[in-house]
Formats: C-alpha cells, sequence, structure tokens
C-alpha cells in the first residue's frame, strides 16, 4: 500500500456539511476509498445551520483530528468570510466546497467542484468544436463553479435563475469577456419552435446545477424542444439518481450525464487534501455500483 505524505493523528476524520446533509453520498465515496487504502480515519456528515457555522468552524480548528471538510448547500459562500484565505480556484468562482486546516491550523477554503464537474466531459473537451454552448440553470455555489469552468473552455452560456438579474451578475463577473445571456428559469419550461442550425463540429449541453429534481425539490421544468440535436444533458444531482431531467432527456434521445460521476471527481481531490493520499479510480465502477444500489 502507497504511504500518505503525512501521517494522520490519532482519531483522524473528516466530514461533509451542509443543510441539510442526512442524503449525502459523500460518506459512503470517503469511507470506500479509505477501506480499500486501509486507511484508519473516518468521513462523517454533520448538520450544521447557516447561524452554527461560525461556532462549528471555530470547534473544528481546534480539533487536531479533525483534517477538514465538504461543504455543501447552502453554505458554499456562506463559509468564506469565515476562512483564514481562500485558494485558486475557488477565489475566483466565489464559492468554496473544501475546507482544510493549512499551516498553523489556519482554515483555507478551496473549490473542487469546476475540475469534478469537468471530468466526465475531458474526451469531449480534448476535441476542437467550431462552437461551444451551455444551458445552465442555477445560480448557487455548484453553479458558479460550473460557469467559471466552461466559460474558460470557450462555451457560450445561457444561466437560467429564478431572478434573472442574479444570473447577469454572476455571468458579469465570472465570464466577463463572453457572449452570455441570463435568463429566467421559466424560459425553458415553456416550448420554443426554434429551428437549430446544423451543429456539424459544436459541442452543446444541458446542466441542471440546481437543487430541482432532488428529493423533497420540486422538480425542473425544463422542455427539450430548446436542446440542439446532439446535446449532452448533464444533472448534477445525486438523490436521486435517476432525475426525470436525465430521464426525459433519454427519451428524447440525447445522451446523459448523471451527478455521480461530479461527485466522485470533485470527492477524489478533496480525498487527497485530507487524507494526503490520492484515491485508487480504478474501482470506480464497483463504487458507483454500492452508490446506486
Amino acid at each position: 500500500m502507497t504511504e500518505p505524505y503525512r501521517t494522520l493523528p490519532e482519531g483522524a476524520y473528516a466530514e461533509v456539511i451542509g443543510d441539510p446533509v442526512a442524503q449525502s453520498k459523500s460518506p459512503v465515496i470517503h469511507g470506500f476509498w479509505l477501506a480499500s487504502l486501509g486507511m484508519a480515519a473516518e468521513y462523517r456528515a454533520t448538520r450544521v445551520t447557516t447561524a452554527q457555522l461560525p461556532d462549528y468552524l471555530a470547534r473544528r480548528k481546534e480539533d487536531p483530528a479533525w483534517l477538514g471538510c465538504n461543504v455543501t448547500m447552502p453554505h458554499k459562500q456562506d463559509v468564506i468570510p469565515l476562512l483564514h484565505s481562500v485558494e485558486a480556484p475557488a477565489d475566483g468562482i466565489g464559492a468554496v466546497n473544501t475546507i482544510y486546516p493549512a499551516f498553523d491550523r489556519l482554515l483555507t477554503g478551496t473549490n473542487t467542484d469546476a475540475a469534478g464537474f469537468l471530468e466526465p466531459l475531458r474526451k469531449e473537451l480534448e476535441r476542437e468544436h467550431l462552437f461551444r454552448m451551455a444551458r445552465i440553470v442555477g445560480t448557487g455555489g455548484a453553479a458558479r463553479a460550473i460557469v467559471a469552468a466552461l466559460a474558460a473552455r470557450g462555451f457560450a452560456i445561457v444561466l437560467a435563475g429564478r431572478d434573472p438579474a442574479k444570473a447577469r451578475a454572476i455571468l458579469d463577473e465570472l465570464a466577463p469577456d463572453g457572449a452570455h445571456h441570463a435568463v429566467d428559469i421559466a424560459h425553458f419550461a415553456e416550448p420554443t419552435d426554434f429551428a437549430f442550425d446544423g451543429r456539424e463540429g459544436c459541442l452543446d449541453l444541458v446542466v441542471n446545477a440546481s437543487p430541482l429534481g432532488m428529493a423533497g425539490q420540486p422538480g425542473l421544468q425544463f422542455d427539450w424542444s430548446h436542446a440542439p440535436p446532439g446535446s449532452i444533458a448533464y444533472d448534477i444531482v445525486t438523490d436521486p439518481l435517476e432525475t426525470p431531467f436525465l430521464r426525459n432527456a433519454r427519451k428524447r434521445g440525447f445522451r446523459t450525464i448523471g451527478g455521480l460521476s461530479m461527485l466522485v471527481g470533485q470527492a477524489a481531490l478533496a480525498f487527497e487534501r485530507f487524507f494526503g493520499l490520492a484515491p485508487v479510480r480504478d474501482c470506480d465502477a464497483e463504487l458507483h455500483e454500492e452508490l446506486a444500489g
């Protein structure tokens, strides 16, 4: 077994925080990797409300066994003022999904969402395209990471949210140089008779970067007449794994990518930050089966 680049303290643990957090699959992912590497550490899920964030971070900073935490909804922006520093790419994205104690246990925030989102698109992004376009639903922390990641790779973006002004502000902040558009989320709910031009040599994405469609949340109303032929439908929701968004896309003949791909990709980067050792990725198929079970 490969040795970690640092010695873990007794009772070492990391965790995911959010509100709610019981539905998180992160403990299964990190637990799988810890077991496969034979590491004496734990990964937990801890519910933390927005009001509890300052006290939570202050207490964890003083706990030598705490190796850090992943941050899920709704805290990815709220934690930023509570940290000693925020490193790239989180500083540019304006959202943190991973916190770890750096030198002298000063809390540092980073973001692995952007890289995790891009991982299953790697082969497509290696190709050259005449045009790249992404229709993205959502204006939260995960959406910010996705907008920044895709804009940096030459995508024209249509960002939809309940508040189009917020969507416009995100585009102006994270992708000021492109010809991007902000629309009301209702724009995609109604059918369109738009005649798409030939998409030969183009890469089109339709991304649900919102909690819509998640268990306990309203469904995402998206009419697939808005998706050009050959589009890839990508839903970051992981509970349920098979969302109506993905199911309807598949019925229309579109390729689909589920939220587990992004979740596992971003978790791998966070795992190495917490535990000092990269997870073994050649067992990903087995991990996906366990997560889907």
